[in-house]
């Protein structure tokens, strides 16, 4: 199957950083020099406080989504939190056409439906990209299937932080199914996830964060899928180590 690639690579400018001062003195973005997407659907992987959400939304701004999530037409900020890393990084796109962004990202979901919201007020049409139903009047789990059913359907960009904070196990299941049928229609994806499951799609390119590295790995090789393999064979023996069962 043909892979859709339209962000094709991120790079390094040239020119020193000041690794002293965040973001720049996180290990993977102090060593960072280039990544090369090769796949329709890319994964990064690490755990909390290691890059992989900043690099994210340093993606998302160089392609000029909005920080806090939403698309390029969304500009509303509640604070300007986002790092200064987009602005040291070039990116490079393939001659291929995309219609669509979108980045979501858990933390700030709530903030992206405020935005929906007000802006339906001025255009009522614009609930109807997203169902037609107002997103705050849904759960956070709800909100989401409904964003990638209705508003995500194209070919596009899409990029996902921690799209597990908002889904149930058998929604998760349902995102890998919306995943195949849109990148059937030419999306590319890009998701940084903690969660075992999401990270399943088969045929992905994973890149995981180790040691201030993005390291490709394969499913099975990676620290998400074997640390909660390991608990879930021997989860009284992980208690038993954390002190939360007494031993017989």
């Amino acid at each position: 199957m043909k892979e859709n690639i339209y962000l094709r690579r991120i790079r390094r400018r040239e020119g020193e950083w000041d690794t002293s001062k965040y973001p720049f003195s996180i290990p993977v973005i102090r060593d960072f020099t280039e990544f090369r997407f090769e796949k329709s659907v890319t994964y990064i992987v690490g755990g909390n406080g290691s890059g992989k959400s900043t690099l994210l939304e340093a993606i998302a701004v160089l392609l000029r989504i909005n920080p806090e999530g939403g698309s390029r037409h969304f500009n509303f900020h509640t604070e300007e939190t986002h790092s200064s890393l987009y602005d040291a990084l070039i990116a490079s796109q393939a001659s291929l056409r995309y219609r669509d962004t979108y980045f979501f990202r858990a933390e700030s979901f709530y903030n992206v439906n405020s935005e929906i919201e007000r802006l339906a007020r001025i255009e009522p049409k614009m609930l109807k990209a997203y169902g037609g139903k107002s997103l705050h009047h849904l759960s956070h789990g709800e909100g989401f299937m409904a964003l990638i059913t209705n508003r995500l359907s194209g070919r596009g960009i899409y990029i996902f932080d921690e799209p597990e904070a908002a889904l149930s196990f058998q929604n998760q299941l349902q995102f890998l199914l919306w995943i195949k049928d849109v990148v059937k229609k030419g999306a590319q994806i890009i998701i940084a996830t903690h969660s075992p499951v999401i990270l399943s799609y088969p045929n992905a390119s994973i890149h995981e964060i180790k040691d201030g590295q993005l390291v490709p790995t394969q499913y099975r090789d990676c620290s998400v899928y074997r640390d909660l393999y390991g608990f879930l064979l021997n989860r009284e023996g992980c208690l038993q180590e954390l002190g939360l069962f007494e031993k017989d």
